[in-house]
């Protein structure tokens, strides 16, 4: 089970990593722009839709990182009040209606990027991507935040066993803004 858990949160992690790589790559974009059309009175016609694209993508792929950080929104008011190993079912209850609401939010990503492939959908703008190409990031995406939920779910089970070592387990604190 930890080498499950643990594998998840790597890829967790990885995903991350790429969300921050993605930022960069659009932050770079919109600079070049900018330079582009302050320089040569132009524009390099890709920018805005790139940008637009790299920003879904991020935001895909960091979702499952995000979680593992605890860095979703969450009202925190019943388990404020919840102690032990109540606040640790408690959460894994949570754990279990997010994993759920993922499966089904895989699932009609996965139809929407398969729709785009199979029809061979192309953006309307100069560049005319093929929209599957930065649409399978939204099922792939979700699929990894449905596994960070497992593996939170596991990381629940693990610590009501009392075998937590090592694991990287976040816990929640009181305090405002994390």
């Amino acid at each position: 089970m930890k080498k499950i858990i643990n594998f998840i949160d790597n890829l967790s992690g990885f995903s991350g990593w790429v969300a921050g790589i993605m930022m960069a790559v659009a932050l770079v974009l919109v600079v070049a722009e900018i330079i582009w059309r302050t320089g040569f009175s132009s524009t390099l016609y890709i920018s805005d839709e790139f940008a637009g694209y790299l920003m879904a993508t991020l935001t895909f792929c960091g979702l499952a990182y995000t979680l593992r950080e605890r860095g979703h929104i969450r009202m925190m008011m019943l388990p404020h009040f919840l102690k032990g190993k109540t606040r640790i079912i408690f959460n894994m209850a949570c754990f279990v209606v997010g994993f759920a609401f993922c499966i089904a939010l895989t699932w009609f990503t996965y139809v929407f990027f398969l729709d785009s492939y199979v029809s061979g959908s192309k953006s309307m703008h100069v560049s005319g991507t093929l929209l599957a190409i930065p649409q399978f990031f939204m099922p792939f995406g979700s699929f990894l935040m449905t596994l960070q939920f497992l593996a939170e779910f596991l990381k629940g089970v693990a610590m009501l066993r009392g075998d937590t070592e090592g694991l990287r387990i976040l816990e929640e604190t009181d305090e405002l803004g994390r």
